[in-house]
């Protein structure tokens, strides 16, 4: 029998190494299964219904309309590895082209420029007289501060650790009051409890958008969202070579080979459940099978609401994490999953997708943020949950019909109150989210036809709001030390290999589709000797004296 990959988890990491080990490593799809606990994940969308059915807590009345949990934006300078892997998928909707042709061509034609990035109780901060975010308003203090953390050598990271951005910044709070923090938080999804170390890296992996982030100028979009756009191509291109799929699966368990030092990973078998049917089962494996695992997902334990339905919070620990959990209890060396999953208010956020049936709150968010649909990212900063919208160009799902409009939202802190309506953001329905939106779009608007005038007909036009509630949105930036993430492939590891966004890897930067994919290249290469120089390559704009130059003007804007 040849040597088999099983991969825990169908989210892009696990379908990018499934490609790497067939495009270079020369491995036939009947080699290769991909368990997957749903066919959905953080950055796409589907029709309610498909959710439902995808959550056991959920009891929904409205199934209609769409939900977009949430989502990341591409970048064509930094995205090196999701360029070069994609340019080997053929488009689903130009089979001509491939992914990478399709997106970049879609982007071209259809560049960001973000003119109402932030807004306030005037307005959006555009026009001759606004305060205009294009200045960063940042302090001496402030400069010497941050510059100070991009400088930090590599080596010295973990003086850094379990330090948040607060404690960094402890002795100049006037950083966050500035234009700068609130376009960075909201853009990255930073907190002032997220890690300063992961904020060292950023600052350095993305300097090259610090001089045009008031735009979002160096912001990718794919054509539809990014399911349809990214992962439903990846996915038919596995197929088509023979990969087998296998949804609803579980893998709660794995079996270790009890070496004589017992320091040697090596994975014998794995425990695992039907999580419809309950079927409980084992799959041994041989010494040589490989086994890439999704130590980590940020959308575990969701919970998802509807139009008059609040969320019900799920306590549960993450699946994937719990499996991460069970292995680094065993060795050593394999981090602290509960560094990221054990302490929720660092990372949890709620998101929201509202479907409508006619395009007009569509054209009154667009004259009041005066920019069309696929260049917004509002940030309305004088919210107490700090709300944002991201209206994407439409449509936005390829079943979406000519009439429909959908955007979606989210709150950087649903435990407050929100401003219009006085209870706990997370215990709002889709309703009362909407219409803590339309309070807010109504102090915006500086127009004699205010849309609040229009608020019935708007409500009218509601076919669904979906709030989601995600406890782990933002784990990834929880505060950390070195040593908390295992390698991609741990030392004395013979066949596991850690691919996700909560897998140890240098200079690189998480919550991208960029990391994981790389993270899967990495552990490709390593089990199959293929040596790690022959990686793609990635830009160290961080070392460009041009790039630098024009952040440091910006800084001082």
């Amino acid at each position: 029998m040849k040597q088999q990959a099983y991969m825990i988890g169908a989210g892009i990491g696990n379908l990018a190494a499934a490609l790497y080990l067939i495009r270079d490593g020369g491995w036939s799809g009947d080699q290769i299964t991909i368990m997957g606990l749903d066919t959905h994940g953080a950055n796409d969308g589907a029709p309610v219904a498909d959710y439902q059915k995808e959550y056991a807590n959920a009891e929904l009345a409205n199934h209609r309309g769409y939900l977009t949990k949430g989502g990341r934006m591409l970048n064509e300078e930094t995205y090196e590895n999701l360029w070069d892997l994609f340019a080997d998928v053929p488009s689903l909707d130009s089979p001509d082209k491939s992914v990478t042709e399709e997106i970049l061509d879609f982007d071209h034609a259809h560049p960001t420029h973000d003119v109402a990035r932030l807004i306030d109780r005037q307005g959006p901060r555009i026009g001759p007289n606004a305060n205009n975010y294009r200045h960063m308003q940042f302090s001496n203090k402030d400069r010497a501060l941050l510059t100070k953390l991009m400088l930090l050598p590599e080596k010295d990271e973990q003086t850094l650790n379990d330090m948040s951005i607060e404690e960094w910044f402890k002795n100049s709070p006037h950083f966050f009051t500035t234009n700068f923090w609130y376009m960075w938080q909201t853009t990255f999804a930073f907190k002032r409890a997220s890690s300063a170390m992961e904020l060292r890296r950023y600052m350095n992996r993305m300097i090259l958008e610090f001089s045009r982030i008031q735009t979002l100028a160096g912001v990718t979009r794919t054509t539809y969202n990014q399911y349809e756009s990214l992962i439903l191509p990846l996915r038919q291109h596995l197929a088509n070579l023979g990969v087998h799929f296998i949804n609803n699966r579980k893998v709660t368990a794995f079996d270790f080979d009890q070496t004589p030092l017992q320091d040697d990973i090596i994975v014998t078998g794995l425990h695992y459940e039907d999580v419809k049917t309950g079927t409980k089962g084992h799959l041994d494996l041989r010494p040589d099978d490989l086994v890439f695992d999704t130590n980590g997902a940020i959308t575990d334990s969701s919970s998802i609401g509807d139009l008059d339905t609040p969320i019900t919070e799920n306590m549960e620990y993450a699946p994937s994490a719990q499996l991460w959990k069970q292995a680094a209890s065993r060795f050593y060396d394999l981090g602290h999953p509960d560094k990221f999953f054990g302490d929720r208010s660092q990372s949890e956020w709620m998101s929201f997708t509202v479907t409508l049936d006619n395009h007009y709150l569509l054209d009154q968010i667009a004259r009041i943020t005066q920019q069309a649909p696929g260049n917004a990212l509002n940030t309305w900063i004088d919210s107490r949950g700090l709300m944002s919208i991201v209206v994407a160009h439409q449509p936005h799902f390829h079943v979406q019909k000519p009439n429909e409009t959908i955007f979606w939202g989210y709150f950087m802190y649903p435990r407050r109150n929100g401003d219009y309506v006085d209870k706990p953001i997370k215990d709002m329905t889709g309703r009362e989210i909407l219409e803590e939106f339309l309070g807010h779009l109504a102090q915006t608007d500086q127009s004699n036809d205010n849309v609040a005038n229009h608020h019935d007909e708007i409500m009218d036009s509601v076919v669904n709001v979906v709030p989601v509630w995600m406890p782990y949105a933002s784990a990834l930036f929880n505060q950390r030390a070195v040593g908390d993430r295992p390698k991609v492939v741990p030392d004395h590891s013979r066949n596991l290999a850690f691919v996700s966004q909560f897998a140890e890897q240098s200079f690189d930067m998480v919550f991208t589709e960029q990391y994981s994919i790389r993270a899967a290249q990495r552990a490709v290469y390593t089990f199959l000797g293929i040596p790690l120089s022959e990686m793609t390559p990635v830009h160290h704009y961080e070392k460009d004296p041009r790039v630098l130059l024009r952040a440091t003007k910006t800084m001082f804007r």
